[in-house]
């Protein structure tokens, strides 16, 4: 095909790739004010705005391994074809919709990649597949949300030997001011590896129709344009996932906030400098319980927990199935 001839096609293509990183925006905002909002902070109006703005300028500080992983790392970049792009982006939209819809907090990030084993395995089987790259990413299912709540259950213990001698409102006067910087954390990490996401698809599509030159590469502007469709996504926020996050898991004092987001983006910078595209919802939400449990175990509703751990694992064939029928849908189109 010739690049020229598909300009409008992939013009279109390009708009529902940020369309789909405006909503992974929307419906993980949540990741990142969840508990600064409630441990009452931040209003929820001015935590998305404090969140978009570290989202944005994410690109700043971190490389685009991400990118690079799901752009060559997933499913062969030589089968990638418009086709192919366009039903992995509806496999990861329409799951994303419907879970933030019933409030869910699943993984974009797990939705999108399988949106792309789907569509990779609806066109040539399972020679598409880069094992590789995606049981690196089906092991971080597992390990994000593990080392999130490790890491907030260690810092929970470390702060309260430290501070044991302070009253309780010496404590949670500190850790109110410590929170805002622990949220611009968290939020740079969610920017830094979730925004990339989106930019390894544009890539790879640009690259399968010639326009990056032969050699795959990831544009400035479309860097630009991933962490702003993000940030915009994040401004309108998901109230409804923010209350499951926030409060139904568990109740959260300003000190234990500063713990499971500071424990959530040591995590994610981790992941990013690695180039593993982890979800931000199992990180947070393995730090939340992480601080819970620290307090008490049953101060963890884990009724809701297990909800959301069921969520993370249907989400990869939920979304692999629903980008299968939209490649198959799109090839009567041809």
């Amino acid at each position: 095909m010739e690049a020229s001839l598909a300009f409008p096609l992939l013009a279109g293509l390009i708009g529902i790739a940020l369309f789909f990183d405006f909503l992974n925006g929307l419906h993980d905002a949540a990741n990142s004010i969840a508990t600064i909002v409630s441990t009452r902070v931040l209003r929820p109006q001015y935590a998305v705005f404090w969140a978009a703005f570290f989202n944005f300028i994410a690109f700043l500080f971190f490389g685009l391994h991400v990118a690079e992983t799901l752009g060559t790392g997933i499913i062969n970049p030589d089968i990638v074809s418009p086709q192919v792009i366009f039903a992995a982006l509806m496999g990861a939209i329409i799951w994303n919709i419907a879970t933030w819809i019933f409030g869910i907090p699943s993984s974009s990030s797990h939705a999108l990649i399988g949106g792309l084993v789907g569509a990779g395995l609806a066109k040539v089987g399972l020679s598409s597949i880069v094992w590789g790259g995606l049981l690196k990413t089906v092991g971080a299912i597992f390990m994000s949300p593990a080392i999130g709540f490790f890491l907030a259950l260690t810092l929970v213990l470390i702060v309260s030997w430290v501070f044991v001698r302070q009253t309780p409102f010496a404590v949670d006067s500190t850790f109110r001011v410590l929170q805002f910087v622990s949220a611009s954390l968290y939020s740079l990490g969610h920017g830094g590896n979730d925004a990339q996401k989106t930019m390894g698809i544009i890539a790879v599509l640009l690259y399968s129709q010639g326009y990056l030159g032969g050699e795959f590469h990831v544009p400035f502007w479309v860097v630009i344009s991933c962490q702003a469709a993000m940030a915009l996504g994040t401004l309108f926020g998901g109230w409804r996932i923010v209350h499951t996050m926030g409060s139904k898991i568990t109740r959260l004092n300003p000190m234990q906030g500063f713990c499971a987001e500071t424990g959530g983006a040591l995590t994610l910078f981790g992941a990013t400098w690695l180039g593993i595209p982890v979800s931000t919802t199992h990180t947070i939400t393995g730090a939340i319980i992480g601080v819970g449990a620290a307090r008490r175990v049953s101060a963890v509703r884990w009724g809701i927990a297990g909800n959301i751990v069921f969520a993370w694992f249907v989400t990869l064939p939920a979304a692999a199935l629903i980008s299968a029928l939209f490649y198959w849908l799109a090839g009567f189109f041809q």
